[in-house]
């Protein structure tokens, strides 16, 4: 069984490769935008899910995680020239001015700045519990916001960073999104995961059952820093330009969004909901258009799009209340019982059929 598991997900992988492979090659740029913005946001909502899905720790600090991530990264990459040309208000600082680097170390450094500064936060922040760690760790996010629309001569202030190299593809976005899907199932799977949980459902048990707890959520909201910082890297060099309202609550929010319904403490269900929200929200776009149905026109309504998004996770949340997955994962075995089911239905229904013809 754990075999033909085993070979099963190598092919889904390589299925996964080829598609990207084709889509990079055949898809327009819309179409290639939005598809990135899904692995993006699969790593974004998992990095956070980590921390108040699977360690339940209410953390509303992915914003500042995010920007530290995106202007290091843009700040890494840049050509000197293009450096000199926008920070024109006060020079860049040394040695950024002078620092152009390939794509993939400025990544990890990015990830690696992430979590240092997570782990600077952590520390105090995670002695709270609770909604009082939810207030404290959004203050933060919101201090790492106002020091970067500051810091003029490291970030250039509320002006931005504009010329950004656009090196985010579907090769890294989907490559990374990959490895943070198999890199979170193998820690999830592991003593560290399941200590992660015994601390979700109950600290005083996991405590007295001998599982450090500050140890663990310090590991926990480490790690999910560190990959909020490679996603907030990838998206800024996507979109070629960044500045500080970019990342304000609501990106936090957003993210929020896609663990909330996807199912606080699953993988699956965090990647599923990642290209849900995505592309439905794209989908939706036509609604702040003017419309003629025939019989009735209609103006444009700007935000009528976000209000029935809205409703839609509404009533999807009034149904699901766990989530589309809750905490369950979408496994082989899994597939394979609803296409037993199905065929039995089916199979009924074809009794049924013969019985009443005859």
């Amino acid at each position: 069984m754990k075999r033909r598991n085993l070979i099963l997900n190598i092919v889904l992988i390589l299925l996964v490769a080829v598609f990207t492979i084709y889509a990079q090659k055949n898809m327009d740029a819309y179409k290639l935008r939005i598809l990135n913005l899904c692995a993006i946001y699969t790593i974004l909502g998992l990095s956070m899910n980590l921390i108040n899905g699977f360690t339940g720790q209410f953390s509303l600090g992915h914003a500042g995680f995010m920007a530290i991530g995106a202007y290091t990264t843009a700040l890494l990459t840049m050509k000197i020239e293009f450096k000199e040309q926008i920070f024109y208000m006060k020079p860049l600082i040394y040695p950024l001015n002078s620092i152009s680097m390939p794509f993939l170390p400025s990544l990890l450094i990015a990830g690696f700045l992430s979590a240092l500064v997570g782990y600077m936060i952590g520390a105090p922040a995670l002695r709270l519990k609770g909604d009082y760690l939810a207030i404290a760790t959004l203050g933060f996010a919101e201090i790492i916001r106002v020091i970067i629309t500051n810091a003029q001569s490291v970030t250039n202030g509320a002006l931005g960073i504009k010329m950004i190299p656009t090196y985010t593809n579907l090769y890294w976005s989907f490559g990374f999104a990959v490895l943070t899907v198999v890199f979170m199932f193998l820690l999830i799977n592991s003593s560290y995961g399941r200590a992660f949980k015994a601390i979700r459902e109950d600290e005083i048990a996991a405590e007295n059952m001998g599982i450090n707890l500050y140890k663990h959520k310090m590991m926990s909201f480490v790690i999910g820093a560190f990959l909020a910082g490679l996603g907030g890297g990838l998206l800024g060099n996507l979109l070629g330009t960044i500045d500080p309202s970019m990342f304000k609550f609501v990106l936090t929010f957003n993210i929020l969004l896609i663990i909330v319904l996807g199912g606080m403490g699953s993988i699956s269900g965090t990647v599923i909901s990642a290209f849900i929200i995505t592309i439905l929200g794209e989908v939706l776009r036509f609604l702040d258009k003017p419309m003629n149905l025939g019989f009735i026109k209609t103006p444009g309504i700007p935000g009528l799009r976000m209000v029935v998004f809205s409703l839609l996770l509404m009533i999807v949340v009034l149904f699901f209340r766990d989530g589309l997955m809750g905490t369950r994962e979408l496994s082989w075995d899994s597939i394979q019982n609803v296409f037993v089911k199905f065929r039995k239905l089916v199979g009924k229904g074809g009794v049924k059929n013969e019985s009443f013809e005859g």
